[in-house]
Order: C-alpha cells, then sequence, then structure tokens
C-alpha cells in the first residue's frame, strides 16, 4: 500500500467518491463534524459522492434523502437508493424471482444461526434490513474471539450463503452479488439525468474485509489506517492508505482530492 501522497499524479482524473461507512467514515461508532463537514466540502467541490455499506434499507432511505450524496448502495450491495426529481427512488440488484428465494432462505438460515450459536445477537438495526442478517460481534455485545466469528462464517457458507466479515458485524446473504455488483449495477441503472460519472472515475475507501471486493476492481482503492489489522483476512488490499484513521482518514482524503 502507497502513501495518500501518491497518487498525485491521478488525482486529476478522480471525479467521485465511492465510501464505506462504519469505521471509514465514522469514528468509534459517531460521525464526527469534521467527517460530516469534509463530506460537504467534496459536494460542494464538484465531487460525485456514493456510500456503499452493509448497513440497512431503513438508514439508506435516511442518507439518500438527507446527505449530501448522489445515491447510496446498501446492505452489501443488495440495492442502490437515490434522489431523483425530488422523490426518493431504488434499484434492487436482484431481479424479483430472485430476491423471492433469497429472502425465503435467509428465515431458515437465521433459526439454523440460532440454533447453532446460542445466545448470539443479531444487529440492532436488523429489523431494517431486506436482503442479509448482521449478526453483532462487537458493536453493542462482548466482543467475539476471532475463531468464534470464523466458525460462523464457514457455518453461513455451508449453508449456501455469502459471509462478509465487516469490523462490527457479520454479514451473510443469499445472492452472488457483493458491494462491487451493487455499486457497479446503480452507475448501470441509474437515470442519465443523474450524470453519474464512470466507474474508472471513482475511488473507493474503506477499512474492512468485506471491503475487498471493493479494494481489488477499483483502479484507486483507498484504506484508512485502521484497515491494517485485518490485512491478514484481506488477499486483495487497498492500493493507498492515509495516514489517519477512521473519519479522520476520510477527512485526509477530502482535503488532498481538494488541493
Amino acid at each position: 500500500m502507497k502513501p495518500l501522497q501518491e497518487l498525485e499524479c491521478l488525482k486529476s482524473g478522480i471525479k467521485g467518491v465511492c465510501f464505506d461507512i462504519d469505521d471509514t467514515f465514522t469514528s468509534n461508532g459517531k460521525i464526527t463534524s469534521k467527517a460530516f463537514e469534509s463530506l460537504w466540502k467534496l459536494k460542494t467541490a464538484g465531487f460525485f459522492l456514493i456510500p456503499v455499506t452493509g448497513r440497512p434499507a431503513g438508514w439508506c432511505d435516511h442518507i439518500a434523502r438527507f446527505w449530501p450524496v448522489d445515491g447510496v448502495v446498501g446492505e452489501n450491495g443488495a440495492f442502490s437508493f437515490f434522489m431523483h426529481k425530488g422523490k426518493r427512488k431504488r434499484i434492487d440488484t436482484l431481479p424479483i424471482e430472485l430476491a423471492h428465494e433469497a429472502k425465503s432462505k435467509l428465515v431458515r438460515l437465521r433459526k439454523e444461526i440460532e440454533i447453532s450459536f446460542p445466545g448470539c445477537s443479531f444487529a440492532s438495526d436488523q429489523e431494517y434490513r431486506e436482503y442479509d442478517l448482521a449478526i453483532d460481534f462487537c458493536e453493542d455485545v462482548t466482543p467475539w474471539t476471532e475463531t468464534e466469528v470464523d466458525r460462523l462464517v464457514r457455518f453461513c457458507e455451508s449453508k449456501g450463503a455469502i459471509a462478509k466479515v465487516s469490523s462490527i458485524h457479520v454479514n451473510t446473504w443469499f445472492g452472488t452479488y457483493t458491494k462491487i455488483d451493487g455499486i457497479r449495477h446503480f452507475l448501470a441503472a441509474a437515470p442519465r439525468e443523474l450524470q453519474l460519472p464512470a466507474f474508472e472515475e471513482l475511488v473507493f475507501i474503506g477499512d474492512s474485509p468485506n471491503d475487498e471486493p471493493m479494494f481489488e476492481a477499483f483502479p484507486i482503492s483507498i484504506g484508512v489506517a485502521n484497515v491494517r489489522p485485518f490485512l491478514s483476512k484481506i488477499k486483495n488490499p487497498p492500493k493507498f492508505i492515509t495516514l489517519l484513521e477512521a473519519g479522520s482518514g476520510f477527512a485526509e482524503l477530502s482535503e488532498f482530492l481538494r488541493s
């Protein structure tokens, strides 16, 4: 991974930023005033902004409506929400018939997880999710060991589900999509009036193993400094890295792009 400053020669071709939220844009579970101000500064400077998150549909509705962003990809690529002509619109990544099947399988998987992992807790935002289960391993519960997290991932995969580890949850779902599929589908299917940039004109910044598809696919991918503890679990790490962690690292990228 190279220091962010080595991006200088490529900076002029960057038109937008895709970014993870938890522990990339947030710091210790909060959006700092510095991070949110840096988001507004990017928007004012003319950059396109698209958060790509494991967070639920309910949160994404709020983000699309009230944050200075051009769209949001939620639940690890399941859908995208955006505003168009004053209305909140959505694009689903899975075809409708596959979506119904995926949701049915998810109900069964939840019961199996509850039996095999007694006492486990689902994320506090689980009720607002449509396509995935988020099992909390450190956000609102006593932190799990790495061995316990790995066992849960293997269990979900043994049931035919995809399972990805974020900095706070194990997210598991049915369907072959990932965050990168979600962003590509959004860029391809969004109304032309939004004038979104090409994929190659976007950079991505993230912090954890479930961001690996983005780190690999984006020509310019960036990790905030707190990605370092996860590098042993990431086969395709980010190409660049910030000096600062979490929301401060996001603000560092914002200042770099605007300088």
